[in-house]
């Protein structure tokens, strides 16, 4: 029998969850509100699976790189209503094993933690359409060349963030544009700066119009 640990501060969340394992033969192991109560009930219980809410109290995120620090043989599973791509990438770097909306079909839940620990990912078709993407973005790079200096190497999605910063957009209509969370574009301005080593957008920008065409 799979046992299952869920770690949710949304009581009904919980029940409804606890509901749709056990109806597949699942045993729901512990049952929790938060980062710290998850943690503990994981190294007592052991569980074969912790599926965890991101946004609860004491960070999901950090439950999961904790849980899966200590219990290697225990897989991790986030349950949550983002799809901000910082979560998604934050989930898999911590440890997480799958990546769950909580619109998914509550028949379908047991099957996808059966999955993950046949080895399978669990990640919503959309999800894994934007992380492929990102993958392949991170090999693409395109140099700015700067007039008399060494050039920089940037990502196309900061070439398109430093673009679309020399247009004058707002980091929220940046977002909007590119169809990723501000802080996802807040995170690629500081990149850009640390790069062109600058402290201000306006300096970043400065330095675009320096680029040589040679």
């Amino acid at each position: 029998m799979t046992r299952v640990l869920i770690a949710d501060d949304h009581p009904p969340t919980r029940a409804g969850i606890r509901s749709a394992l056990e109806a597949a033969g699942m045993e729901v192991c512990a049952d929790v509100a938060d980062a710290g109560a998850a943690i503990d009930a994981a190294v007592r219980e052991k569980p074969d699976v912790c599926l965890l809410d991101i946004h609860m109290p004491g960070s999901g995120i950090k439950a999961a790189a904790e849980i899966a620090s200590r219990l290697p043989d225990t897989a991790v599973v986030m349950l949550t209503i983002s799809r901000n791509d910082d979560d998604l990438f934050d989930s898999l770097r911590a440890g997480a094993s799958g990546y769950l909306l909580k619109d998914i079909d509550p028949a379908r839940l047991p099957l996808a933690l059966e999955g993950v620990l046949r080895g399978e990912a669990a990640l919503p078709r959309a999800l894994t359409a934007r992380l492929v993407e990102a993958f392949r973005q991170r090999g693409r790079r395109r140099r700015l060349q700067l007039r008399g200096e060494r050039g920089v190497d940037l990502t196309s999605r900061e070439w398109e963030v430093l673009e679309l910063m020399r247009d004058g957009l707002t980091t929220a209509e940046i977002a909007e544009r590119l169809f990723v969370a501000r802080v996802t574009v807040r995170r690629h301005v500081g990149s850009i700066l640390r790069k062109l080593h600058v402290s201000t957008r306006a300096e970043a920008v400065e330095r675009l119009s320096e680029r040589s065409d040679s």
